[in-house]
């Protein structure tokens, strides 16, 4: 660690300690040349992937974009704010925990679709309409009997 008083990069750890929180390590320094002490703090830093768009243009991860979309979904439905931040608190964790410097819009919205498949039927319905590019009724059927589960024998229901 440089000296931030005389340029010297020759420093030593006079003292380490974990901030409540465990995410900051605050280090107090001495310099070894011209024996001054400073502070630094140490965190850890996670990037967001980087979003590769259908046309293959490249993005910053936006979570205004993500949460956009979700509210746009779920519109006039009966699901809280908690919710939502809930949803998206899991795709971003999914997103880091790949350790993949880039992500296609297609896998987000994968992954937005799993969530809302949980989450509200008649959202998870919209959202597929819009991600899949539905252009007709029978696409809408198709995405409903999917949701829905396999048909089961000699039963007129859904399970």
């Amino acid at each position: 660690m440089k000296c931030p008083f005389c340029g010297n990069v020759d420093t030593q750890v006079v003292d380490s300690r974990v901030s409540e929180e465990g995410d900051t390590i605050r280090r107090r320094r001495r310099c070894l040349s011209c024996d001054k002490r400073f502070t630094t703090y140490e965190r850890i830093e996670l990037a967001m992937p980087s979003v590769v768009k259908r046309n293959g243009s490249r993005s910053e991860y936006d979570p205004a974009k993500l949460r956009g979309s979700l509210s746009l979904s779920l519109r006039k439905r009966p699901v809280s704010t908690d919710e939502v931040d809930s949803v998206v608190a899991r795709i971003e964790e999914t997103l880091l925990a790949s350790g993949q410097r880039e992500v296609s819009t297609e896998r987000i919205g994968e992954l937005v679709m799993v969530e809302l498949k949980k989450l509200d039927k008649v959202a998870y319905v919209r959202f597929a309409s819009v991600y899949k590019n539905f252009e007709d009724i029978g696409e809408f059927v198709e995405a409903i009997r999917e949701m829905q589960g396999p048909m089961l024998p000699g039963k007129l229901r859904r399970k």
